[in-house]
């Protein structure tokens, strides 16, 4: 596994494809402190490869993460640089902009399966 770095300027170009930037970061983190004021979510991690980083979301303490909120370093198709997937690693959604891609999906409608 990669070593995960905290970058603090983020206009540096070699780390920018590594991580997620600081919008990204900000984007997803505003997510979750509104899905855990819901009561849905409880916990989070990264994990890290060489293709896609991405940000893990547990409902409890178990040993798969719930969803995952995934940037795609090497999309084969413009729109899979971004993706969400289930337990199973099925992708519910995918955008080429983290930004629309979780305005656009109703996060307390989906069923987060026990």
């Amino acid at each position: 596994m990669k070593r995960i770095q905290l970058v603090i300027n983020n206009d540096v170009k070699k780390y920018s494809e590594e991580f997620f930037i600081k919008g990204e970061l900000k984007c997803i983190l505003n997510l979750y402190a509104k899905m855990v004021s819901n009561g849905s979510w409880k916990d989070y991690s990264f994990s890290s490869g060489s293709r896609e980083v991405s940000f893990d979301v547990y409902q409890r303490a178990s040993e798969k993460p719930v969803l995952r909120i995934t940037k795609n370093f090497k999309p084969k198709y413009f729109n899979e640089k971004f993706f969400i997937k289930d337990r199973n690693g099925n992708i519910l959604r995918k955008s080429e902009n983290l930004d629309n891609l979780i305005s656009k999906t109703s996060w307390n409608k989906l069923k987060l399966i026990k």
